[in-house]
């Protein structure tokens, strides 16, 4: 089963393109409305804060409201992008206290899609904190329950491919096999699109294609994206994903897909032309993209 989704559903700049104009003071009711067209959407907000139990407590109700439907998260960067790479006990530690917290009360009101651990690009496959660092995924990954929730890795550092940089390496494959984790799958300007399979669960992002401004600072000032995830993808290039995904989906029990182009809401025109050509269901809605320029671009 496909569930295709976007990264977030908070962003102002939809208004217009996908929520009406009368839902601009409305910010409460916007999880329910993308709920009417969307079976899933991934939360990248537990990123950067752990929510409390009230904030938890209010996705659940939504979530009830909307039925059939599933959030995916983040776990928080304190774990992915700090402990990590010091520590592996602390990381897992505090990974632990993330689900008990947040995954948890998800999973059993059977809301939870899956818990998306993004390694900071800092973390290399040999050191810091150790010198092989499938250790410090093992330690992390052991403390928590992998074998009751779906979760997913993505990897940002090309020190954990093979030698010949297309795959992930085979012993690192293998030990996430043996726990059921996933590779994230990503379309992105910043590592290949790998075809890995190592659990009964399948994860791909769609982080847009804007090679040229990926690892800038500053853009110049003509330039109308507001930042390196504003990209809307082609017919044409969707359309390459569509056997990998029908592929992906016969070899696991579920697979997810999300966008994170979210600029000017490219991610929802996106979502909806894919589930289009891969068969999925929807509720039909036009979005009208709308460029944003500067004053110097004129």
């Amino acid at each position: 089963m496909i569930r295709v989704g976007c990264c977030g559903w908070t962003y102002k700049d939809w208004i217009g393109p996908f929520y009406p104009e009368n839902m601009r003071g409305q910010r409460g009711k916007w999880l329910e409305y993308y709920g009417e067209f969307f079976p899933t959407v991934e939360i990248d907000s537990t990123y950067y804060s752990v929510p409390g139990e009230r904030t938890v407590a209010a996705w659940i109700a939504k979530g009830h409201r909307i039925g059939d439907f599933n959030f995916s998260l983040k776990m928080h960067r304190d774990v992915t992008h700090s402990k990590i790479l010091q520590d592996a006990e602390e990381a897992a530690r505090k990974a632990v206290e993330f689900e008990n917290g947040v995954i948890t009360p998800l999973a059993e009101n059977n809301l939870l899609g899956s818990v998306l651990v993004q390694l900071s690009p800092r973390f290399k496959r040999h050191g810091p904190p150790v010198d092989d660092n499938i250790e410090t995924l093992r330690v992390l990954l052991d403390a928590l329950k992998v074998d009751e929730y779906d979760y997913v890795v993505e990897f940002r550092h090309r020190s954990w491919l093979d030698e010949e940089g297309k795959e992930y390496s085979e012993d690192l494959a293998e030990m996430l096999r043996e726990r059921n984790v996933a590779v994230c799958i990503i379309d992105s300007p910043y590592f290949p699109r790998t075809k890995e399979a190592t659990a009964d669960h399948s994860y791909v992002r769609f982080h847009g294609r804007n090679f040229d401004i990926w690892w800038k600072k500053e853009k110049d000032v003509a330039d109308h994206r507001i930042n390196r995830y504003d990209y809307l993808y082609s017919g044409e290039e969707l359309d390459r994903w569509v056997p990998k995904l029908k592929d992906m989906d016969s070899r696991s029990e579920k697979t997810r897909v999300y966008f994170n182009n979210h600029g000017k809401a490219k991610a929802a025109k996106n979502g909806f032309y894919l589930m289009d050509e891969l068969g999925v269901p929807h509720k039909k809605k036009e979005i009208h993209i709308r460029e944003q320029y500067t004053l110097e671009s004129f």
